[in-house]
């Protein structure tokens, strides 16, 4: 599929294409590439770093506004869920009103969700305005990307994509740190209302610099069935992928919403041959490189999003660490994304994305196989040089994925593909949570009555053992008060050895879906429509 923006040679020099909304290019700060991209990211670490940075405050909000934990489980899945459901949508309004007033819309309404949740006295406006904070954020996350698509010429696009991952990365992996700082020397009020000064700092750089951008031949009218029929079916998986530990993967309820999203997909399917102008134009995925950039997208997240998960509660609850420190042990993994994706871009640049793809997720799936090597005592050196061979390995797909998606697709759909590029991720988090939090379960309830039996542990009821399973699979010790300090000893002991053997299993198992994803990144090339950005001098 080829873009059909026209290129003005008489334009702004070096054969770049004329602004697409008409105007003249911008001189000094307006339009300016690397500016843009400054502002961009400014706006975007407010939503990665929110997607990490509360589990930290989750135990001050539930103590201060005695939440349970049902409850304080919503906080998270609140945002992810309307995040996840509205990211193409919010795609496709950037495409039709312009990538700068979406962006800054977003950036608005995610700081005044943000302070608004800071301000509030009770769990349900917290988690009313958490689902703002999820829909602004998906309004801004696909703009950004149709920004940088806009302004930067092809041969500096993976550049910013890379330092545009980057901030991602190091926002997501950062999120603990900075949260257990304000957590524990501020309030957990702190965490939110942080967002307001870097928002009101995203709208005035957005003010001045940003300059819009719109194809020629965007979409003019809306697919609202198809809004609806997409929508409904993303609720319904995303749902369903939240409930399932709760409700269990055999329950009748988890299989009747992931049919209702399988029938709400292939309506949509259908639909969407018969608009005039569809959400999503299924000859997008006639695109191998397209279709495989976005399924490495959902690879890549079960395997990093589930398996961090499981390492916030080994460092914390096994090696006993503070949320400050648990943070700090994560320094390499963001360190090697923060040093890794700007160089990945530049490589991706020269060499195209395969063979970085190729690398960046065999790195994954090795750094998930060593994590599985990992035991209760364990050193903070071997540690360290697992969590940095995984950012290595993530660097290259964060750019090399995004690339592949939005510069396979025409510049008028940037936005929407920005929108696939993020749901992916978001519905691979998602899906790693979930599966590798059963694979977790499932291996915990199968090896904790023998360990326990064989500790000579008192025997439990089964209610009495559902409820230690829980609590192990979170690496927690199910000590009750009172008890003798050798058989707490024990507990501990059988606790952390059971808690370990289902975290090996369930790196194991993200180190497959590393190697499985190894050979979706050999499906995908540069961007047939990379070169159709703006490229707004001044590079």
């Amino acid at each position: 599929m080829t873009s059909q923006i026209t290129i003005d040679a008489t334009g702004p020099g070096d054969g770049a294409p004329a602004a697409p909304s008409g105007r003249a290019p911008g001189k000094g700060l307006r339009g300016h590439p690397w500016f843009t991209l400054v502002t961009v990211a400014v706006g975007v670490m407010m939503v990665a770093l929110d997607g990490t940075i509360v589990a930290i405050a989750n135990p001050a909000i539930g103590k201060d506004l005695g939440a349970s934990w049902s409850e304080l489980q919503w906080i998270t899945n609140a945002y992810f869920l309307a995040l996840a459901v509205s990211l193409i949508t919010a795609g496709k309004l950037g495409d039709r009103f312009g990538h700068r007033q979406t962006f800054l819309i977003g950036v608005v309404g995610f700081a005044a969700a943000s302070g608004a949740i800071g301000l509030s006295g009770s769990i349900a406006m917290v988690v009313v305005f958490r689902v703002f904070q999820g829909l602004f954020g998906a309004l801004l996350m696909p703009a950004a990307l149709g920004l940088l698509r806009a302004t930067f010429p092809a041969e500096k696009l993976n550049m910013a994509i890379g330092i545009w991952g980057m901030v991602i990365g190091a926002s997501t992996a950062g999120g603990p740190i900075l949260g257990g700082v304000l957590v524990e020397h501020v309030n957990w009020q702190s965490v939110f209302f942080i967002n307001v000064p870097v928002g009101v700092l995203a709208v005035a750089l957005g003010a001045v610099i940003l300059l819009d951008h719109r194809a020629e031949n965007a979409p003019r009218s809306f697919d609202i069935l198809g809004i609806a029929l997409l929508s409904a079916a993303m609720f319904c998986l995303v749902w369903a992928l939240i409930k399932a530990p709760e409700w269990g993967w055999g329950d009748g309820w988890t299989w009747t919403f992931v049919a209702v999203s399988v029938v709400g997909f292939a309506l949509f399917a259908v639909w969407e041959t018969k608009v005039k102008e569809p959400l999503i134009p299924l000859a997008l995925f006639r695109s191998v490189p397209l279709s495989a950039g976005v399924a490495l997208m959902v690879l890549m997240a079960i395997a990093f999003m589930g398996g961090l998960f499981f390492v916030t509660f080994y460092l914390q609850n096994v090696h006993g660490m503070s949320p400050v420190d648990a943070g700090l042990h994560l320094l390499p993994l963001t360190g090697m994304m923060i040093v890794g994706s700007p160089l990945a871009g530049a490589l991706i640049t020269k060499a195209g994305p395969r063979i970085p793809l190729v690398g960046g997720m065999a790195l994954t799936a090795i750094a998930m196989y060593g994590m599985s090597t990992l035991e209760k005592d364990t050193g903070s050196g071997v540690m360290s040089l697992w969590f940095a061979v995984l950012g290595l390995g993530l660097a290259p797909v964060m750019v090399g994925a995004t690339e592949v998606i939005v510069g396979n697709a025409p510049m008028e759909l940037s936005g929407v593909a920005g929108g696939l590029q993020q749901a992916a991720m978001q519905i691979g988090g998602s899906l790693g949570t979930a599966v590798l939090g059963a694979v977790m379960a499932s291996k915990v309830d199968n090896d904790l009555p023998g360990n326990w039996a064989r500790a000579g542990l008192p025997e439990l009821s089964p209610e009495q053992l559902g409820q230690a399973a829980e609590a192990v699979q979170q690496g927690v010790a199910p000590v009750p008060g009172g008890t003798p300090e050798p058989v707490a000893a024990k507990i501990t002991e059988v606790a952390h050895d059971t808690f370990i053997s289902g975290m090996s299993l369930a790196s194991l198992v993200a180190a497959g879906v590393a190697v499985a994803a190894v050979l979706v990144a050999l499906l995908t090339k540069r961007g047939e429509n990379a070169a159709a950005g703006a490229g707004v001098g001044h590079i």
